[in-house]
């Protein structure tokens, strides 16, 4: 599947941005997805995580509470809304997508990349103090 990632911008900390994911094809709706970012010299890190069907989704402990995944498989689409942001949640972002969940548990969501078949080619967010 192939994924293309936008939304990204300049905010303020403190400030809100969504980032979307759009898939192509008609089985985009049987793909787990997930939101990752990399910062200038630093690991890509894992972010959030939505099953196919949207019933389970996952969060890195730096991120919970603050952003929220979500996706709308009518219109091929998966978002992650992200408030109360910070200088540290600079970096360029990912979604990536993997075939229904293979790989994970039961929930059907995870967070590590390897497991994750399709890339989009990112979309950068910075947030000035």
């Amino acid at each position: 599947v192939q994924l293309q990632a936008s939304g990204g911008g300049l905010v303020q900390a403190g400030g809100s941005l969504r980032v979307s994911c759009a898939g192509s094809g008609r089985t985009f709706r049987w793909y787990a997805v997930g939101w990752f970012r990399q910062a200038p010299g630093k690991e890509r890190e894992f972010l959030a995580g939505i099953s196919w069907s949207g019933g389970n989704t996952q969060y890195a402990d730096s991120v919970k509470g603050r952003f929220t995944i979500s996706r709308d498989n009518a219109k091929n689409a998966v978002y992650l809304q992200m408030n109360s942001l910070k200088p540290e949640d600079t970096a360029v972002y990912y979604c990536a997508a993997n075939y229904g969940g293979r790989g994970f548990s039961y929930s059907g969501v995870g967070s590590d990349p390897a497991k994750y078949d399709d890339w989009g080619q990112g979309t950068e967010v910075t947030v000035s103090s």
